[in-house]
């Protein structure tokens, strides 16, 4: 793990990318992604001097960061937590699918500066087709959460045309801001709201649920939702991925509802990064990222 003071006297020969987080010593992107440039290196050999790393990099110093990490030549960069929405203001230029997301996780370096995309939407969706078996399109959702993750995935899924988008959140201020954000994009797709605890008595039959909060972190945690209050979900996916079963998806698993964890949109994720970078179609890279993550 590396921090900006390591920048001043940084020297790397090969194609430097890295992920900067606040913490980020647990972060497995680094394995995933150097398992996946040697798998590349196998076949194309001018991948055998890309190497992918981590930075420890608190928010006040994430402007100062950009700037020596582009001079320092580094081609691409992760941000996770807290950086996604920090950056978007700091970038050169965005890409035109991430400006409604407001957040970017994935910059590619221009001789002008940093160019900001972001793929969770793109790993949410090719997750759920992986290990759910189904599609956003014409689905009707069930979204947890009103935070960053939870806006990426309510744009995610109102782009790939959801029949329609029920958010539920605790916290009502933060709901109602969710909800002042991604209507405007809607169209014709109607989006509710609503607490948890207080379901609307027409909510569907059927609805992918996808948590896209935090509860479920720790074994202590209440699920984001009562399950068994809803009409019969057709399955339950959790952005969570470590612990792998999250209490969420205990009560799922419990209901004889199909579920998954977050670990193929990690996956999914990190995979369409390296194409930004690379070139290499998200899906050729893919299964040597899923490798390295199941003894990581």
């Amino acid at each position: 793990m590396h921090t900006l003071a390591d920048l001043a006297h940084w020297s790397f020969a090969g194609t430097a990318l890295a992920v900067l987080g606040h913490p980020i010593k647990h972060s497995l992107s680094p394995p995933m992604h150097n398992a996946a440039l040697a798998a590349l290196a196998r076949t194309q050999p001018a991948y055998a001097t890309w190497r992918y790393f981590r930075f420890d990099v608190p928010p006040a110093e994430l402007p100062r960061a950009l700037e020596l990490l582009h001079a320092k030549n580094f081609h691409g960069l992760n941000l996770t937590v807290p950086h996604k929405v920090l950056a978007r203001d700091l970038v050169a230029a965005v890409d035109p699918a991430a400006r409604p997301v407001g957040a970017v996780n994935t910059l590619r370096r221009t001789a002008a500066g940093w160019h900001g995309f972001n793929t969770d939407g793109y790993g949410l969706a090719t997750a759920l087709r992986e290990t759910l078996r189904r599609d956003l399109r014409g689905a009707d959702i069930l979204l947890l959460g009103a935070g960053g993750a939870a806006r990426g995935a309510a744009v995610e899924c109102l782009q790939q045309g959801c029949r329609s988008l029920w958010i539920a959140n605790r916290t009502a201020s933060n709901l109602a801001a969710l909800l002042a954000a991604v209507g405007p994009g809607a169209g014709p797709i109607p989006v509710r709201g609503f607490a948890p605890d207080a379901p609307p008595a027409d909510f569907p039959a059927g609805a992918i649920v996808i948590n896209a909060t935090s509860a479920g972190l720790r074994d202590t945690d209440p699920a984001p939702i009562d399950l068994p209050r809803l009409p019969r979900p057709a399955c339950v996916f959790d952005m969570i991925y470590n612990p792998p079963r999250t209490p969420l998806l205990r009560a799922a698993a419990d209901l004889g509802l199909p579920v998954a964890n977050g670990l193929a949109m990690l996956v999914h994720q990190g995979a369409k990064a390296l194409e930004i970078w690379s070139g290499v179609p998200a899906a050729a890279t893919a299964p040597a990222m899923h490798a390295a993550l199941r003894p990581a």
